[in-house]
């Protein structure tokens, strides 16, 4: 199956994508980025897979942005749409063309901690555990339908770094198994659920 994967920093879970496209009946068709110094692009031209850069600072608007990555993202004629760490929040329009396709991870256990600096966020609030979600995207800002999410226990020496790192393992296992689910068949968005083997999750 056919995906694109859109990125703005590191790429690490891309890279977690990559190494596990094989397994998981992905072809990666090529890799966008919101940002020119991205890592992730590194990463995706040493896998020898096509990249663009797209940045939202040339554009003047966001409707006019996401233009631009539509255009790109529809020459690959993708399957999948992936959100791997890409830090723009998109238009309802472009949200609705590829709706039932496009994936988003989120480092916190949704609907908490919508947004940025999770890892902080759930610190401050004195919660237990923490975590990360994968869902399917829609016009709400990480608030389409859940897929599936992993925890992780928030310690008491913890600090947004080494909470962080803990989450990133998880979600480097995660993804690429909820990708598996969607390339196989398994994983639908059917009347604003996420459906996997024919059950509401």
């Amino acid at each position: 199956m056919r995906g694109v994967v859109l990125i703005s920093g590191s790429g690490s879970n891309l890279q977690a994508i990559i190494d596990q496209a094989n397994n998981i009946d992905l072809d990666v068709s090529c890799v966008i980025s919101s940002h020119a110094d991205a890592y992730g692009l590194t990463r995706a031209e040493k896998a020898n897979i096509p990249t663009h850069v797209i940045d939202h600072t040339e554009f003047d608007s966001r409707e006019d942005f996401d233009q631009a990555v539509s255009k790109t993202i529809d020459q690959y004629n993708p399957d999948i749409v992936i959100l791997a760490g890409f830090m723009r929040i998109f238009t309802e329009a472009f949200a609705q063309h590829y709706c039932g396709k496009m994936l988003n991870i989120h480092p916190s256990l949704l609907p908490k901690f919508q947004g940025l600096n999770t890892h902080q966020r759930a610190i401050d609030a004195g919660e237990s555990e923490h975590g990360v979600s994968i869902h399917f995207v829609t016009a709400k800002l990480d608030g389409g339908p859940i897929i599936a999410q992993s925890r992780v226990a928030i310690l008491a020496d913890d600090n947004s770094s080494s909470l962080a790192k803990r989450v990133l393992v998880e979600e480097h296992k995660l993804f690429p198994k909820v990708i598996h689910w969607f390339t196989q068949g398994r994983l639908k968005l059917e009347n604003d659920n996420a459906v996997l083997d024919g059950k509401i999750l």
